[in-house]
């Protein structure tokens, strides 16, 4: 078990609060709005320990994720940097950060709000996992981090994506870079609710206010229900796709 103040302050990119049970989890680069790297203190590091810290505190009964600023994850860390010296190196890591990852969002035993505050171009898996998804008017979905990006996109998305969208829009979504506006994904059921960028964390702590008022049992229980089926996709087609990448990587970057 852990207890909040042992976890508050132990991540660079995630600030912790909590208020009745409602832990805020708001991820940042160096304060501004969050960008991804996947260097040893990046959130693809960070992000599976802290979701594993928050599922051991008995404490939490709502966690509401959120970015900074106007963009939830829009782009790369320009400063990011990989210690090791070579690609073969850098692997082992990453596979396993990037199992941990998603393994242990999943993993959290309470429900989950995203309250994604604008352009999700990078990982928005992590933001469309959540039990419920809020949305800026401003927010976008993409997976540039991947094909666009000369990648396998083998680290989850390509489980959630065609589970969300379908197999046939799933996979051109993942191939072409496709971006999809706050009101499509709405439509689209990806997406429960969109509203202006100042409404958007008032309506989420409303939300996690009102599931906090349930108790503890059915919460937790509920939450285990909810994700079920997801977690036993994730395990079973996680690893192999995460292998997929790797191999494409290492075949064609230089060493």
């Amino acid at each position: 078990m852990t207890r909040l103040p042992d976890y508050a302050g132990k991540y660079t990119g995630i600030r912790m609060t909590r208020e009745d049970g409602v832990l805020e989890m708001t991820i940042h680069t160096r304060g501004g709005p969050a960008k991804w790297g996947s260097s040893p203190d990046c959130l693809h590091a960070e992000l599976g320990d802290a979701f594993l810290d928050i599922a051991r505190d008995v404490e939490n009964k709502v966690v509401i994720l959120t970015g900074t600023g106007e963009s939830f994850i829009d782009g790369f860390d320009p400063a990011f940097a990989f210690p090791e010296p070579d690609i073969a190196s850098m692997w082992p890591r990453i596979y396993e950060e990037g199992n941990s990852l998603l393994q242990a969002l999943l993993a959290v035993p309470v429900p989950m709000i995203a309250a994604v505050n604008g352009p999700a171009l990078i990982h928005a898996e992590i933001a469309v996992l959540c039990d419920i998804v809020l949305a800026s008017e401003n927010t976008e979905f993409a997976d540039l981090a991947h094909f666009p990006n000369g990648t396998v996109p083998g680290d989850g998305v390509h489980v959630v994506w065609p589970m969300l969208l379908g197999p046939n829009r799933g996979r051109y979504f993942l191939l072409t870079g496709e971006r999809i506006g706050a009101q499509e994904a709405r439509q689209l059921g990806i997406v429960g609710e969109v509203m202006a960028p100042d409404a958007l964390l008032p309506r989420a702590r409303t939300l996690a206010r009102n599931i906090a008022s349930v108790p503890v049992p059915a919460l937790r229980y509920t939450r285990s229900l909810l994700v079920r089926e997801l977690r036993r996709r994730m395990l079973e087609e996680l690893p192999g796709g995460l292998a997929h990448e790797a191999l494409a990587t290492l075949v064609t970057m230089p060493r």
